[in-house]
């Protein structure tokens, strides 16, 4: 069992998924941020409207104890009002690789 997780970030521009990417990494708050190279085509509610737009997904590797921080530091530098900020449980993983996460982000305490 591990208290690991990725957390799944939709973003409106590949400018946008780097500069977030590289804030969460630098601040230590994730072990790696991987952008999909490929745009995706999302269709949603929004204002009582459906609406669709090309996005971006990026994966962030970090720690449970980390997630409040990073979906601060998401929020802060998204251009979405309510920006996509989902975690996804790592239930079990190479060690090594669930140590680096760990040993890349800390604690988070």
């Amino acid at each position: 069992m591990s208290e690991k997780i990725v957390v799944m970030v939709a973003c409106g521009s590949t400018r946008e998924a780097r500069r977030i990417a590289k804030a969460l990494v630098e601040a230590r708050l994730a072990a790696c941020v991987q952008q999909f190279v490929f745009r995706v085509r999302s269709t949603y509610r929004w204002k009582g409207k459906v609406e669709s737009a090309n996005e971006m997904l990026i994966y962030i590797k970090t720690t449970r104890a980390r997630f409040a921080a990073v979906s601060a530091m998401v929020k802060k530098l998204h251009s979405y009002d309510v920006p996509e900020i989902i975690a996804l449980k790592i239930e079990d993983g190479s060690p090594e690789y669930l140590q680096w996460i760990e040993d890349s982000v800390g604690d988070g305490k």
